[in-house]
C-alpha cells in the first residue's frame, strides 16, 4: 500500500458540505481506502471560478491505498456533485 494526500474542494452551503463528505468517506471505504488523518483546512478563496463559485471548503485527507484504487476513486468522485475540485498526490516515504 502506497500512502496518498488526497485534497477535496467542497461547496460552502452546510449540507452539500455534510453530503459530500458523507459520500466522499462512504466511496473510500467501499473501495478499501484506509484514512490516516483528516485535516480541515477551512474556507478559502478560489483562484477561478469552479462550478460557478468563489470560494471553497478545503479538506486534506492522508490516505492509505494501492495505486490501481486511485483510478477506480477518480471515476466515483467524477460523480460526486457536491465535490468542486480534487487532488491526489502520492507522498514519497
Amino acid at each position: 500500500m502506497r500512502q496518498y494526500e488526497l485534497t477535496v474542494i467542497f461547496p460552502l452551503e452546510e449540507d452539500l458540505y455534510q453530503a459530500g463528505r458523507e459520500q466522499l468517506q462512504s466511496d473510500l471505504s467501499s473501495n478499501e481506502v484506509e484514512i490516516e488523518k483528516t485535516d480541515e483546512t477551512g474556507d478559502r478563496d478560489l483562484a477561478y471560478e469552479i462550478k460557478k463559485r468563489r470560494r471553497g471548503r478545503y479538506v486534506l485527507y492522508t490516505i492509505k491505498t494501492e495505486p490501481e484504487k486511485i483510478t477506480v476513486l477518480d471515476r466515483v468522485f467524477k460523480l460526486n456533485a457536491n465535490l468542486l475540485k480534487y487532488l491526489f498526490v502520492r507522498v514519497e516515504q
